[in-house]
This record gives structure tokens, sequence and C-alpha cells, in this order.
């Protein structure tokens, strides 16, 4: 009896410790995240990286220039995500169209892109991706749309001739594959409490805020810059202004640098760096 008195303490104070030493963790990572404005770690891997084949790494690196600008060891990181991003997702066609391997890559690619300043990066709010051939009628608003997140079915939908025409041209700053990720990313971090949800949920917020002040919307309008689409609403704006921050970076920094460092403090990262 002495001796099993002896391992429920062991076992009691191991546990405390634990539970201490995980509060401990969390309580760190938001006094880091209060003074940086960042998460303390982001690429950290528990096990040996998963990667991609020699055909899919030459694929990213053809078609994917924030890919191809990454140092070696952040690479492997990139494609260690795309296997787990693919793995944990649905892809199915629609319309007759057969969902390809590539289709899978240039989709999870565009994910990883866009997650990669996070340290959660698998999106719990996305299960299902749909593909159509072109535009199709959307369920939800009865309307022929290019792309739309479903909350409710969990699905990101995609035209698949918009989606590759958005990566076809590379400094138009129009983009369907980063414009719905964008809106999916918004909503998963309303719904999650992670590190990363609440910079980027805190950091659009600033950013809508600076939209609403008179002064810098009139400019913004003047300037004639964004397009107009950008103005439909709140949402889009912000959709719109990481197609910029992505695809014409520079001009994005030298025109508006406000916002452009505020998207690069909500993604974590500075695309011009890589």
């Amino acid at each position: 009896m002495k001796i099993l008195s002896i391992i429920f303490v062991l076992v009691f104070i191991g546990s405390l410790l634990i539970i201490i030493f995980s509060r401990s963790v969390i309580l760190l990572d938001y006094l880091y995240l209060f003074i940086f404005k960042k998460p303390a770690f982001v690429h950290f891997l528990w096990r040996k990286p998963r990667e991609l084949s020699s055909l899919d790494k030459q694929f990213l690196n053809h078609n994917f220039p924030f890919y191809k600008r990454l140092p070696q060891k952040k690479k492997k990181v990139f494609e260690h995500r795309i296997i787990s991003f693919i793995a944990d997702k649905e892809f199915q066609g629609r319309d007759g169209i057969i969902i390809t391997e590539e289709m899978k890559l240039w989709v999870a690619a565009t994910a990883i892109m866009l997650t990669f300043g996070m340290r959660n990066y698998k999106l719990p709010m996305l299960e299902i991706v749909l593909i159509y051939p072109d535009i199709y009628l959307s369920t939800v608003t009865k309307k022929y749309h290019k792309g739309e997140y479903n909350p409710y079915m969990r699905a990101l939908v995609f035209s698949w001739k918009d989606f590759q025409q958005g990566y076809n041209i590379h400094n138009d700053n129009l983009n369907l594959g980063i414009h719905e990720f964008i809106h999916l990313i918004q909503i998963n971090s309303y719904k999650k409490g992670d590190i990363s949800a609440v910079i980027f949920t805190d950091t659009s917020k600033e950013i809508i805020r600076l939209l609403a002040d008179e002064t810098i919307r009139e400019n913004l309008l003047k300037a004639d810059y964004f397009r107009a689409y950008a103005f439909t609403n709140r949402v889009e704006f912000l959709a719109v202004l990481v197609e910029y921050f992505i695809e014409s970076p520079t001009i994005f920094k030298e025109k508006f640098p406000a916002f452009y460092f505020k998207i690069r403090e909500m993604l974590n990262y500075n695309f011009i760096g890589y």
C-alpha cells in the first residue's frame, strides 16, 4: 500500500508540474505576442519533415516565386505543410472535372503560402475543396460564381479556369485562390483562439479602422490604385489588399505603407524579404 501511495503522489506531482509548465508556456506565448506582436515560434517541427517528390518541387519552383525564394530549411517546412494540408482535406470535382495531384498542389500551396507566418496552418474550418471547370451556380446565393467559401459545408469552391488565370498573370493583383483563401482564413480566425488567429483578427480590425477614417478613405479613392471591387465591403477590402500584397508588394508598400505594414503584421511575414 505504501508503494502505491508513493506512486500516486509521484503521478500527482508529475501531472501538476506538466499543467504548470503548459500554463507557463501559454502565458509566455501571449506575453511575447503582447510585446512583439507575433508568435514566439512558427516553424517548429516535432518530427522529421515529409518531402515532396522532385517533380512537385520543380512545379513549386516554377509556379510559386514565394517558395522559390525560401531558404532550403524553410522550403522543407513549406513542403511538409503542403503534404499535411492535402492529407487533411477532401478534394472533389464537379461538372465532370477530374481532380489531379497538380490541382491539389496548386490549392495547398496557395493555402500554405498565406499561412506560412502562422503556427496553425491546417484551417479546421475547411474540410472540402470543390472544383468546377468554369463558373458555376452557387447553392448558397443562387448566382453564378468564380469562387466562394461555404461555411455551412466548410467548403472552399473554385472555378478552375479562373483559379489558374490568377497565377497565369503574376502582377495584375487578381488571384482567385488568394482572395477566397483570405475569406476562409478570416472566418477561421474568428472561430479559433490560437496565437496566429488572434493576430490575424486583431490586425484585420485595425485595417478596417484605417479604412473607416474619412481622410484615408478619400485618399484611397483618389489614388485609384485598388480596384473598385475592394470597396464593396470591409471583407472584400481585406481580401483585395492581400492580393496586392502578394502580387505587387513593392508598389503597394510605396503607395500605401500603413496598409502594407498591417498586412505584413497580419500574415506575419515580409513577402518582399522572401
